[in-house]
């Protein structure tokens, strides 16, 4: 077998090991103005910004922060859905120096405090409308708050400069503190204001990224600037056939998040694309609008997205033109070969499920666009990618083809660190490999297959059982629309298995059920001892199953 099996199964044109440059992240913004200036960068509720204007916008906000007193490496904090001011905001901040700390501009007090305390911004950019995450900042004497109202960017004229008065010699780490503790966006973009950006090489952090890690503990990887420019030019080398500067790109995958903020964003800058934001994607009756009045096609997605696309009375009636669209990536949850077959065929696009992390930020793994894309499968390494699967035992020696093992994984994107975790760092980047916490295994061509978590493991009387088998043999139960299952305590075999089930309307079903369905294709220890019915599963923003906070939930009921 060759050392990289996998390239052979690579689309023709796709290389084996890409050319990336040595700049700044924030410089791929820089130059698609100069190669599309004309060219819609953002179009979100009717407005359009485009790559010239959206540049110029990036440099008047980089210039103020650096007026304002912002140091390199100072972090900043981004809470906003996806929006103009996001895509503005990441490249102003990174442009003047700053590291993007971005989160969920939804998320309740208690998390948003832990955020701030544990990462320390300087500055937190937020929506007017976010009462709690305004509420903590209101306790943090030393932060600046600039507020963004939610309506999309005006056209820029010069106003008087109502910083003028900042010294560019005289600013410091504490300079932020003299200014007024809240400032719009807007009033800041009306400045004529220009000042000399710091020098930002490949080696500097770019964001840190709220990850559970592979160990579970709460922290943040830290993407440096090569991370982000080598993972968008893998992305986009992948593309086969997709053209730059002919290309519309829908984002309703959350910016904030990595799988959005690089696949999404940063790759559709590259690729000179019009990104149309979504910053509510729930409503689908309006995204399938846009989808058809701007002729997307690219659009990154995730399963449960697709499945409602391709479920819809419209789509299926032939009501909604959407054969625009060439390229979909599917990510942060098992792609059902259901899902695909019904979206390429209403659309003639092509779906691709792929595979990424945080601490790699963001892909390693997809499907190829043109070739064969393998059902339940990640698909093939991203170019320049080595992986391996080795011994859940020793971490160190390589399983035979064919057998489960942790997938680790080397390459120019992979993170740095964890954020003030030198332990988790130590544990999870070991020798140049980045140790993933997946359980995997890798077919004779170089596919990569998922089987669970090392941590979601169930251990029924001393045996290992993988979650997503189960969840693999119950998924295709007539009556079954989403499951996940998990271990929970048992004072006999020390965990027994549970299902939670979402059924499709009007079905149900019981354990009895559940347990003969399962008997063909399951061992034994493998089979659900316990069901629960339930309406929804709790998932990220991006469409991952909370399987922890089932396993929670069903303990604190224990409890009380």
């Amino acid at each position: 077998m060759t050392r990289r099996p996998w390239v052979n199964h690579y689309d023709p044109g796709v290389p084996e090991q890409p050319d990336i440059p040595d700049i700044s992240i924030d410089s791929l913004l820089t130059e698609t103005a100069f190669r599309f200036p004309e060219k819609p960068c953002t179009i979100y509720e009717g407005g359009i910004i485009s790559y010239q204007k959206m540049n110029t916008l990036v440099n008047r906000f980089a210039s103020w922060l650096v007026l304002a007193g912002m140091q390199k490496g100072d972090r900043v904090g981004l809470y906003l859905p996806n929006c103009p001011e996001f895509v503005l905001a990441f490249y102003a901040i990174l442009r003047a120096g700053g590291v993007v700390v971005a989160g969920n501009p939804n998320q309740k007090a208690p998390e948003v405090r832990w955020q701030l305390d544990y990462t320390r911004p300087k500055i937190v950019i937020a929506q007017e409308s976010a009462v709690e995450i305004r509420s903590i900042i209101s306790e943090k004497i030393d932060l600046l708050l600039i507020l963004v109202d939610n309506k999309a960017l005006p056209d820029i004229t010069l106003t008087g400069r109502f910083i003028q008065s900042f010294n560019n010699d005289d600013r410091g780490n504490d300079s932020i503190r003299g200014l007024m503790r809240t400032v719009s966006l807007r009033k800041i973009l009306g400045e004529d204001v220009s000042a000399r950006m710091p020098i930002i090489i490949p080696d500097d952090p770019a964001i840190l990224q709220f990850s559970g890690g592979t160990t579970g503990v709460p922290k943040a990887a830290v993407g440096l600037h090569r991370n982000l420019v080598a993972n968008t030019i893998q992305f986009c080398s992948w593309l086969a056939g997709l053209q730059p500067g002919k290309v519309t790109s829908m984002l309703a995958i959350p910016l904030y998040h990595v799988y959005g903020m690089v696949v999404g964003m940063t790759v559709s800058t590259w690729l000179g694309a019009s990104m149309v934001l979504i910053s509510n994607p729930k409503n689908l009756e309006d995204m399938l609008l846009q989808l058809q009045t701007y002729q997307v096609s690219f659009f990154p997605g995730v399963p449960t997205l697709f499945h409602q696309i391709s479920h819809h009375p419209d789509v299926q009636a032939g009501k909604v033109d959407l054969t625009a669209i060439r390229a979909c990536i599917s990510g942060s949850a098992p792609l059902l070969r259901e899902t695909r077959l019904r979206f390429e065929r209403l659309t003639g696009a092509k779906l691709m499920e792929g595979y990424g992390l945080s601490e790699a930020p963001t892909a390693t793994h997809c499907n190829p666009m043109l070739g064969e894309k393998r059902d339940g499968s990640i698909g093939l390494p991203l170019p320049g990618v080595d992986c391996k699967i080795v011994s859940l035992a020793d971490g160190s020696d390589a399983v035979p083809l064919g057998e489960m093992g942790e997938l680790i994984i080397r390459g120019p994107q992979v993170m740095k660190e964890y954020f003030e975790h030198p332990e988790e760092t130590a544990v999870t980047l070991r020798d140049g490999w980045l140790y993933t916490g997946d359980i995997a295994w890798m077919d004779v061509d170089g596919y990569f297959y998922l089987s669970g978590r090392k941590k979601d493991l169930i251990k029924v009387s001393g045996l290992q059982v993988f979650p997503k088998e189960i969840e693999d043999v119950l998924i295709q139960h007539p009556a079954v629309m989403e499951v996940c299952a998990a271990g929970v305590p048992d004072a006999v075999r020390g965990e027994r298995v549970k299902v939670w089930i979402v059924c499709k309307p009007g079905k149900e079903i019981t354990l009895e059920q559940v347990r003969t369905w399962c008997e063909p294709a399951l061992s034994a220890y493998k089979i659900p001892l316990e069901l629960e019915l339930v309406e929804a599963l709790p998932k990220t923003p991006v469409g991952k199953v909370l399987r922890r906070e089932l396993v929670r939930h069903h303990l604190d009921r224990l409890e009380h």
